[in-house]
């Protein structure tokens, strides 16, 4: 089998993250302009390369005031550090559906390798629209990816104290990436 190249399409791509909120509850955040692509041999997916740039400036929480605030220094400081990346450097396979994809994540400038638990939900044929033409079918293929994360190991350390020693911010966040990628055109799929 040959190599073949999906690219993530944007609109149907995105990153969600929740983190424990004053102890008691968890505070959901999405990311969704999500941009990357995969490069894979369908028969040795274990030497697959996968990469992705999240653009931070557009987090929502359905908040404004809170999205601000992720938005600043005391959290994802945007104005320095408005892009995330990934860059996958290892993949495992368990099963047919089931691989984890170990890379590297940058947050705010700070790089540290992340293994995500990745699902794989199948292919697809489905029509591709272009300047409101129909340009034919298109392969599309769709992937879960899970993880968790310390925040404070990329620099994203704000907290305030709360009653009996607890905190406004959990240290631990998790994160979903769900991943529509769309088979680049002139390249075949298995």
């Amino acid at each position: 089998m040959a190599w073949t190249r999906w690219f993530f399409e944007p609109g149907h791509t995105g990153a969600e993250f929740r983190a424990r909120h004053m102890m008691i509850t968890y505070v959901r955040g999405q990311l969704k302009n999500v941009h990357g692509w995969l490069h894979v041999d369908p028969d040795e997916p274990e030497k697959a390369r996968v990469s992705a740039t999240i653009d931070a400036t557009q987090v929502y929480t359905g908040q404004p005031d809170r999205d601000a605030h992720l938005r600043s220094a005391d959290f994802f400081d945007v104005e320095h550090h408005p892009t995330w990346t990934f860059a996958g450097v290892s993949v495992q396979q368990f099963s047919t559906t089931e691989f984890e994809v170990v890379g590297d994540l940058t947050v705010r400038g700070v790089t540290h390798p992340v293994a995500f638990d990745v699902t794989y939900l199948g292919q697809w044929d489905t029509p591709w629209w272009e300047d409101g033409h129909d340009l034919g079918p298109r392969r599309r293929a769709g992937f879960t990816a899970t993880t968790r994360i310390n925040r404070h190991d990329f620099g994203v350390s704000w907290n305030d104290a709360v009653d009996r020693g607890g905190v406004v911010v959990s240290s631990m966040v998790d994160v979903v990436v769900d991943i529509e990628a769309v088979l680049e055109a002139g390249e075949t799929a298995a």
